[in-house]
């Protein structure tokens, strides 16, 4: 399509909407942009009508049916009446990321998965960035348009590669993103609410791998593996087995099969056995485009990792305190608990995104108490009470005074929520600030 002078409408005016709106105005589009619940004082609102963009708010109006193209934002349900009627009338729908990417000269590396999608690409980001000149986008809070505008990506340009980050719900509308490598780190259940099945979600992630000339896959994860078609000559694994890739881990070292070079993962700034697969993934990406083997495990073993995330920020009077609130459902709450050696104090609740959390019962010798709060709390205690501890608490800020409670030397207290923030915060990052901040205090 040449979008000079096209209508485009966008739906959703966050972060992705506004720079989606910001490019298309600037390569000559009618730009027409609709939010639900922005107030017309936002700062978006006033800054994109200096541009002349048309912006409607409280509303998703009939205006969108006279479109050429439209943009979704990814947080934008796909079965709300706007969506239907445009559909009805086959005027094309597609995502930020698509949008931004019809407009870039830049190769994309891609990368999703259920857990680690972020501080996977910061981590491939920064491998690449040691010999490369790379850019980095998408899920990871950076909209991809932001990067393409700013940067001018629409033109010649000095990048080698942009390193994006794609949720399930991004990819729902990028049936052409190009893809110089495709990743998917692993898969468990997640979204719910927003798909029909399980099998529908994967089938959203498994669109990573379309219009890609690289396809990386987790030999690790047996339902990514049973959905790959590994015959293909695109098709490569990475795996902690060796034999599998380039890239394995033996006793405890991560090892090359193309060079001599070793890391123990005992030396590795980030911890959590979680993380060593996604170290293997970035390494296997990082080797596809040249990068040497010393340079990787160099940035590996550096690498900090996010905050959030499995962050051991605290350790007082014999307690270490691991902040995980980016666990936002029960497959990585089990992979925290998996890394930890002491006796755990773990702090799980909020909105939950299924009912049975009977898997956590596996590690029920190695989990001194359970302090359930919020919504999830009756689940949580249904769930493990006959077999664990489990305390059921409804303020999380109580909750985390509990634990420090049920402490002792030697032991981990661990906010690994498995659950969504939105009951009593709004996102995961205020309920790590807050749980890090109380325990700061606490200790002043």
């Amino acid at each position: 399509m040449n979008f000079h002078g096209k209508k485009i409408g966008i739906i959703g005016l966050g972060k992705s909407g506004y720079w989606s709106a910001k490019l298309a105005s600037s390569l000559n589009c009618n730009v027409f942009i609709s939010d639900i619940n922005l107030d017309i004082n936002h700062p978006y609102v006033h800054d994109l009508k200096q541009l002349n963009i048309e912006v409607e708010l409280g509303k998703h109006s009939d205006r969108f049916l006279d479109c050429d193209l439209v943009i979704k934002s990814p947080g934008i349900p796909n079965r709300i009446d706007i969506i239907n009627k445009i559909s009805n009338l086959n005027i094309p729908i597609i995502s930020e990321i698509e949008f931004a990417s019809l407009h870039s000269k830049v190769k994309n590396i891609c990368v999703t998965g259920t857990n680690g999608k972020t501080t996977t690409v910061s981590l491939i980001f920064d491998i690449l960035n040691s010999e490369l000149n790379v850019l980095k986008a998408g899920n990871i809070g950076i909209p991809f348009s932001k990067v393409v505008f700013e940067n001018m990506l629409y033109k010649e340009n000095k990048f080698d590669f942009c390193i994006i980050e794609l949720s399930s719900f991004q990819l729902e509308h990028s049936n052409f993103l190009k893809k110089e490598i495709s990743a998917i780190l692993n898969i468990s259940v997640d979204h719910m609410d927003r798909y029909d099945s399980f099998e529908h979600y994967l089938n959203t992630k498994m669109k990573i791998f379309e219009n890609s000339n690289y396809c990386i896959y987790n030999f690790d994860d047996e339902k990514i593996k049973k959905s790959v078609t590994s015959n293909n000559s695109n098709v490569y694994a990475f795996s902690l087995k060796k034999g599998h890739g380039s890239f394995y881990l033996d006793n405890n070292k991560i090892k090359s099969v193309n060079s001599n070079y070793t890391l123990d993962i005992d030396k590795c700034n980030l911890k959590g056995v979680h993380n060593i697969s996604n170290f293997v993934a970035a390494a296997t990406i990082a080797k596809k485009v040249g990068i040497r083997d010393n340079n990787i495990f160099k940035i590996i073993k550096n690498f900090k990792g996010l905050s959030h995330r499995f962050e051991h920020f605290l350790t007082k009077d014999g307690i270490d305190f691991i902040n995980d609130s980016k666990s936002t459902n029960i497959d990585s709450a089990v992979k925290a608990i998996k890394s930890i050696d002491n006796s755990i104090i773990l702090i799980m609740g909020g909105i939950p995104k299924e009912e049975d959390f009977s898997s956590i019962l596996k590690f029920k010798n190695k989990i001194k108490a359970v302090i359930a709060y919020g919504k999830a709390s009756q689940s949580i205690s249904d769930s493990l009470s006959k077999q664990m501890n489990v305390k059921m608490i409804e303020n999380f800020k109580d909750a985390v005074n509990m634990s420090i409670k049920y402490a002792g030397k030697e032991s981990t207290i661990l906010l690994s929520p498995a659950c969504s923030s939105f009951d009593q915060f709004k996102n995961f990052e205020e309920r790590g600030t807050v749980f890090k901040n109380m325990v700061e205090r606490f200790y002043a």
